[in-house]
């Protein structure tokens, strides 16, 4: 489980004090009281869920369902609304007591309201935001400028603060902030932006539809092969959107990061702070090929019709969830929590016929779709002898390997930048941005990675900092604000062997001690901590190996080969089992085509058969 510590602080040091109390008494003390307190809010929890789940289930299951969705993540909810909408009664079925997998909210300390695992919303299809009315369901978000913000750790010029980079959509106001380093690079900065978005703005028309059916455009009949060859639309689409630029395209999904930043840059802050973007959730360098990917992966999102903008969803990432849940029950879907699935039902046709669950509740539905990851999928949910010994020897191959422990973290005031120093816990236009914290130079990055190749927990880690309260006031009490790090490099065993709570604890201290070297005082504001580190991603959200794309997005594991060759198109060997989380096509991130294309995908097999 994950480590979550907390004190509380109704009453002040001081008055312990009086009555000749340390600060080690008072804070024992307020820890006894918090467990107590925590006790009572896990029972109201369990109240408030179950009371939930009968709000979504009160009228049980139906006898039978066209289709049944595992997994209740955003996907997953996703495919849920289109089939729902087109016509196929169907139930979502999710593990947790709530919502959403990996784009939840979860109050961890009472009145802190955490995105507890992603945190940030850009890639979400601006299609499926305007077919599902996300808006009129709630969902609204808090843009961000400036975006990012990277403070150095060096002694300030004449005694002024240590440097710093921030950036934003202000042209002007970035070319100042990148010449406090270069000149050079200040210019070319424009340029390189401009560059970026046109080579993923060519993407686009590749999210929004299955790979290439290659089998069909080569074998089968003419009518087939026709039918086939409307799926090299996107493909052609892609391929005249990016012209002349075709082969820089294809050196930066292929090269390392660095490759292209060493051409464009000379400054170590602006290369550093965008090689996190090409190795943000990979377990990668900016040194390595495909680093360049995972950074095109992450700039080819939109926000209100703003290129590349992140922002904060208000209430956390869970008003994703919430939103898209809201349109699919508004349709007619059936959605419940609390139902974990233990089984695919195969029928000796060998066609999926709906579940079991681990209660022993059968489900029967025509279709099954499963928002899990291709392991737990084809290793937890089918019956093995349903599948070829190769076709599960060819599962037991996917790269699920993680760098990622995420630290939510609960402080009773802002953290307060020796480069951008602010008074009286007010916030500054930095505090709003994703703050990279320990990538003053990419060698940085890179020592770091190979720690964990090592075995180990970096001890220099790369951390991301965002503080959604700052612009988002629903998730914390007043002066208070929740924090969210999203570090790397950490493996999933420490050299060979599982993580201990001792671990847990020394890497979050170990975290914490370089904040308080940026930020003085950090470590004193926190009043509570929830650790998650990649066995903890696992077996909390269902995320295998920790990785939150569901799969590495290696070269190996993109489009036509996403999760494996075979699977590419959303279909399994088992008839009537499509596969709709971010382990398809195209892959992680809170976007959604996943499960838009595999709802159409299976919708358009039903209407053939």
């Amino acid at each position: 489980m994950s480590s979550a510590h907390y004190w509380l602080k109704d009453l002040s040091f001081k008055t312990w004090a009086k009555l000749g109390a340390g600060r080690g008494t008072f804070r024992l003390a307020m820890a006894a009281a918090a467990v107590w307190t925590h006790r009572a809010r896990r029972l109201a929890n369990v109240v408030s869920s179950v009371a939930r789940c009968r709000a979504y289930t009160h009228i049980g299951f139906k006898s039978h369902y066209d289709a049944m969705v595992i997994g209740g993540g955003h996907n997953g909810l996703v495919a849920a609304a289109y089939l729902q909408k087109g016509g196929l009664q169907t139930a979502v079925l999710e593990r947790r007591h709530v919502l959403g997998g990996a784009a939840v909210t979860e109050e961890i300390f009472p009145g802190f309201h955490f995105s507890r695992c992603s945190y940030l919303l850009s890639l979400l299809r601006p299609h499926i935001i305007t077919d599902l009315e996300l808006k009129k369901h709630g969902l609204k978000v808090h843009m961000r400028d400036p975006h990012a913000f990277t403070p150095m750790l060096e002694e300030g010029v004449r005694g002024g603060p240590p440097r710093s980079l921030t950036l934003g959509s202000d042209l002007a106001e970035n070319q100042k902030e990148i010449g406090k380093f270069s000149q050079k690079d200040a210019k070319a900065f424009s340029d390189f932006v401009l560059h970026l978005e046109k080579l993923a703005g060519a993407i686009h028309p590749l999210l929004d539809a299955p790979p290439v059916d290659i089998p069909g455009v080569t074998a089968g009949s003419l009518r087939r092969r026709l039918a086939a060859a409307k799926t090299l639309k996107p493909v052609v689409k892609c391929g005249l959107k990016l012209g002349r630029n075709i082969p820089e395209f294809y050196e930066i999904i292929t090269a390392p990061i660095m490759k292209i930043l060493n051409r464009w840059f000379e400054s170590e802050p602006l290369k550093a702070t965008l090689a996190t973007d090409g190795v943000i959730g990979a377990m990668t360098s900016p040194s390595k090929p495909g680093s360049g990917y995972v950074l095109l992966h992450h700039v080819m999102g939109e926000l209100e019709k703003e290129k590349g903008a992140w922002g904060y969803v208000e209430g956390g990432m869970g008003g994703v969830s919430k939103a898209l849940a809201s349109a699919a029950r508004s349709y007619g879907a059936d959605i419940f929590t609390e139902k974990d699935v233990e089984h695919v039902v195969v029928g000796s046709d060998g066609a999926a016929k709906g579940v079991v669950l681990k209660d022993g509740t059968e489900i029967r539905s025509t279709i099954v779709l499963s928002n899990a990851t291709p392991y737990v999928t084809f290793k937890n949910l089918t019956p093995q002898g349903a599948l070829s010994s190769e076709f599960l020897k060819a599962v037991d191959q996917i790269d699920y390997t993680s760098p990622v422990t995420k630290i939510n973290v609960a402080v009773d005031k802002l953290p307060n930048f020796l480069a951008a120093p602010t008074p009286d816990n007010k916030p500054g236009p930095h505090h709003q941005c994703s703050i990279h914290i320990n990538c003053d130079r990419v060698d940085i990055l890179e020592a770091a990675y190979m720690e964990a190749m090592n075995g180990r927990p970096s001890t220099r880690p790369m951390i991301e900092m965002t503080i959604p309260s700052v612009l988002d006031r629903t998730l914390a009490p007043s002066g208070s604000h929740v924090v969210s790090m999203f570090t790397q490099f950490t493996p999933f065993h420490i050299e060979g062997r599982e993580w201990t709570e001792q671990d847990r604890e020394a890497f979050a201290d170990n975290v914490f001690e370089w904040v308080e070297k940026y930020a003085p005082g950090f470590k004193e504001s926190v009043v509570g901590r929830d650790i998650l580190t990649p066995p903890d991603l696992e077996s909390i959200f269902g995320l295998t190996g920790g990785n939150i794309f569901h799969g590495s997005m290696s070269l190996d594991q993109l489009y036509l080969a996403r999760p494996l060759p075979s699977l590419s198109d959303y279909r399994t060997p088992i008839k009537g089992l499509y596969l709709c989380g971010s382990g398809s096509h195209p892959g992680g991130g809170v976007m959604g085509s996943p499960g838009w294309n595999a709802a159409l995908t299976a919708m358009a097999d039903l209407k053939r058969h």
